[in-house]
């Protein structure tokens, strides 16, 4: 789905809420969960947790899968929960939702929102916000456990439901994996996800078919220099000057060595040196990420960014020994790819189900998403896909449309989806596939 106008997304905010195409006690039984769930999501959004902190929250995931007849296992990947449900022979199904909040202060101006403190990573106090949405995933998550285990005569084989965290990171899913998820736990066959979507009308459901979201990398470049009096440059190795060279041939990468129709990103995002007018630094630091969507296209990109980086350095005469060090950050996440015959095997039902105003295709995108992990563990046994649910309010919609105004993203401080209907939309879509991968009536 490309990008559509405010009146294409009132029109789809419209069929949004129109009459599904095949309602059934799923849905039903989810709504009449829907008091008992948006408290549960109340109370996640008001206490949200950096990654690698989400003690909290996967206490509040383990405690419901229990209640619902799952064996659980807590600390799995630091702090994530792993729950199991054997029912039979047949598949091993694993759905997944991230934990993690961001350092981010929230400005939504919901009566529950977030007050929270919290020191990431980098240090520093902040705020931290649900400014992703991780929090309609781990409610919707707790609504489609229940609906499982209520269920169980409708299908037959075993369910995984993980806890995963450090999604922001790109770090979670490695853990966990690392932790011994494939070899203590199931295996799964398939393996299913949704994240929440901004800009798109709230219970949509949108898929890409192949790639669907990026390689990230996240590249640090020290420079190196020769410091000294900002009056007598010529005695000096000057490395903001060589630095400005690399961040400007850095951008032919993309304009000029890239396929033009194949998306691909160089961003330098941070540029540090210096501390005062006449003094030449010796140092600079630059922080760029890097998205393509091929392994092969990454490996390019890379490949390119030491080369440049060497090039512009011997073109600047710096010294062997001042050579500048290309870095790259231990977060790398590989690019999500929704293997298309298992991707049509899932959405052929979901339009069945909700209608094929409300089932629709999407471009990929630029961000990351480590739940790609789970299948390039084991490209050969384990098929996954991950949804978009959109979550973006109707009035919203309306407003934006009349007055021209920019929607907030993911991320954004602003960000306030319409949790009942990404909560409702996207329970259903994971516990139907579900049941239907494991169906009793299938041979």
């Amino acid at each position: 789905m490309s990008n559509p106008g405010p009146a294409a997304l009132v029109a789809l905010a419209m069929a949004a809420t129109a009459t599904p195409a095949s309602a059934d006690d799923l849905r039903t039984a989810i709504a009449a969960d829907m008091p008992s769930l948006m408290a549960i999501y109340r109370d996640l959004h008001q206490h949200p947790e950096l990654s690698f902190q989400e003690v909290r929250s996967a206490k509040v995931m383990a405690d419901a899968a229990r209640k619902a007849g799952f064996k659980v296992t807590e600390g799995v990947g630091r702090t994530g929960i792993v729950a199991v449900l054997e029912n039979g022979p047949g598949p091993t199904v694993m759905i997944r939702a991230d934990m993690d909040a961001l350092p981010v202060v929230e400005q939504t101006g919901l009566p529950f929102a977030s007050k929270q403190r919290g020191i990431p990573p980098s240090g520093g106090e902040t705020g931290i916000m649900h400014a992703c949405g991780h929090d309609t995933h781990m409610t919707a998550w707790i609504a489609t456990a229940r609906q499982m285990a209520a269920r169980k005569g409708e299908w037959s084989g075993t369910l995984v439901m993980i806890g995963q965290p450090a999604e922001e990171t790109g770090e979670g899913a490695k853990a966990m994996l690392d932790d011994g998820l494939y070899t203590r736990f199931p295996k799964p066959d398939y393996a299913l996800a949704f994240h929440d979507m901004s800009g798109v009308p709230a219970g949509m459901i949108a898929y890409a078919s192949g790639p669907a979201m990026a390689n990230v990398d996240s590249v640090d470049i020290y420079v190196k220099g020769v410091g000294g009096h900002g009056a007598a440059p010529h005695t000096t190795k000057d490395p903001i000057v060589l630095a400005s060279a690399i961040v400007m041939r850095l951008q032919t990468l993309v304009s000029r060595e890239n396929n033009p129709i194949e998306p691909a990103v160089v961003t330098v995002g941070s540029f540090h040196a210096g501390s005062r007018y006449n003094i030449i630094s010796d140092s600079a630091h630059l922080q760029l990420t890097v998205r393509s969507f091929t392994d092969e296209q990454r490996a390019r990109l890379i490949d390119g960014i030491k080369r440049i980086v060497a090039g512009e350095a011997m073109a600047s005469g710096v010294p062997e020994n001042l050579m500048p060090e290309v870095k790259f950050g231990e977060g790398f996440t590989p690019s999500l790819i929704n293997e298309p015959g298992f991707t049509a095997q899932v959405v052929a039902p979901l339009v069945e189900r909700f209608g094929a105003e409300r089932v629709v295709s999407a471009p990929p995108i630029m961000p990351g998403e480590d739940f790609s992990r789970y299948r390039r563990a084991d490209p050969a046994n384990v098929q996954s896909v991950m949804l978009w649910v959109g979550g973006e309010r109707t009035e919203v919609i309306e407003e934006a449309a009349k007055t021209g105004a920019t929607l907030p993203s993911l991320h954004s401080p602003f960000w306030a989806p319409d949790a009942e209907k990404v909560i409702a939309a996207g329970a259903e879509a994971l516990a139907s596939t579900a049941i239907d991968l494991m169906s009793k009536t299938k041979g």
